[in-house]
């Protein structure tokens, strides 16, 4: 597994690579000088359970920032650089946990030994992006249009120049918002190199088709065990990004804990509003620290045989339901009570 063989990299008080845990990432979006609004969605991200979290840095106002936000939140910070090498210097002062920067686009390979500089002196690891839109003229050239092989080029020519400057405290990222490309760029890198890669699928879209263009993006290229942290880029809010991430790596087996919730997609015998009664179980399990399936079910004809692979579940009826463990029908409930049955049963839960 590449994932098992990966450099160890540590990015504040976390550690990835070698066969550590995925972690999940996600970028605010709020304005990185406006300390309050950041630290209110990094807040928000961290209790979904965001494991690192990256904050844009395009002016001094937000590297001076970085300080106040780095004390106040509880998992590691990265600066993201585009194009002035003095805001990567700026934020590793202040205190940024990590930086991305494309070595390409930063003021050239004087500029880059000087942010080399001050990440040596730190050990403050380098995030090497490069994106398939901002692919170099003469790769695009080389391979006859925009490549997974130009990619990987690009970024590993980036690679050696910060190699070259005698460090190797990296992580890698290579994205393109064209799925099965990414997929093939990531096969092709991990086969040239130890450093942890950073995993996503840029500009994936809104929370439906980015969604599903990360899923199947990162379902394949995980299940090859590659990755060592994911993203899932999503129009929408970053809270939502984490619910996917956690999905994603749940189904895969990559991630334990946390409550998955299985539904029925209803029919003509169902006689509640199962969808609404789905999504508010949803929300509701979000609070629980719990490994367990919950299996909420239309009727009570296939409820009791479609939920025996759950651990608890309940069923629809007409104007009762059915409370469920492990395949046994346990009681018959009315419907209004229902969801206050399921979480009473959550709270009292006894595995």
């Amino acid at each position: 597994m590449y994932r098992d063989n990966t450099k160890v990299v540590r990015i504040g008080d976390r550690v990835i690579g070698g066969g550590n845990p995925i972690l999940i990432q996600s970028m605010t979006n709020t304005k990185t000088g406006d300390v309050e609004a950041t630290l209110a969605q990094i807040r928000r991200l961290t209790e979904a359970g965001c494991d690192i979290v990256r904050c844009t840095v395009p002016d001094m106002e937000a590297a001076r920032a970085i300080t106040r936000i780095r004390r106040e939140i509880s998992i590691p910070l990265v600066a993201d650089i585009h194009f002035d090498y003095k805001m990567a210097i700026a934020a590793m002062e202040n205190g940024a946990d990590k930086i991305r920067i494309n070595p390409g686009n930063i003021g050239g390979r004087d500029k880059v030994a000087e942010v080399v500089k001050v990440a040596k002196e730190r050990n403050i690891p380098i995030r090497v992006g490069v994106n398939s839109g901002s692919l170099e003229r003469e790769l695009v050239e080389k391979y006859g249009g925009v490549t997974a092989e130009g990619i990987v080029e690009s970024a590993l020519d980036k690679v050696h120049i910060i190699e070259d400057l005698d460090y190797d405290n990296m992580v890698i990222s290579i994205k393109s918002s064209d799925v099965m490309m990414c997929v093939k760029a990531h096969e092709l890198l991990a086969d040239k190199t130890r450093y942890p890669l950073h995993v996503g699928i840029t500009e994936a879209g809104t929370v439906t088709s980015g969604n599903i263009k990360s899923a199947v993006g990162l379902g394949i290229i995980l299940n090859q065990g590659i990755g060592d942290t994911i993203r899932v880029s999503l129009t929408g809010d970053p809270v939502e990004e984490i619910k996917s991430a956690k999905l994603i790596l749940r189904t895969l087996g990559l991630r334990r804990g946390g409550i998955e919730v299985v539904s029925c997609p209803t029919c003509g015998r169902t006689n509640i509003d199962l969808i609404g009664l789905a999504n508010q179980v949803e929300t509701m399990v979000q609070g629980y620290d719990l490994d367990i399936k919950v299996a909420v079910m239309g009727c009570a004809v296939n409820g009791p045989g479609e939920a025996k692979e759950a651990d608890i579940g309940i069923a629809g009826g007409i104007g009762e339901g059915l409370l469920i463990k492990k395949g046994e029908i346990v009681r018959k409930v009315p419907e209004s009570e229902l969801l206050s049955t399921l979480k009473y049963e959550l709270d009292h839960w006894v595995g």
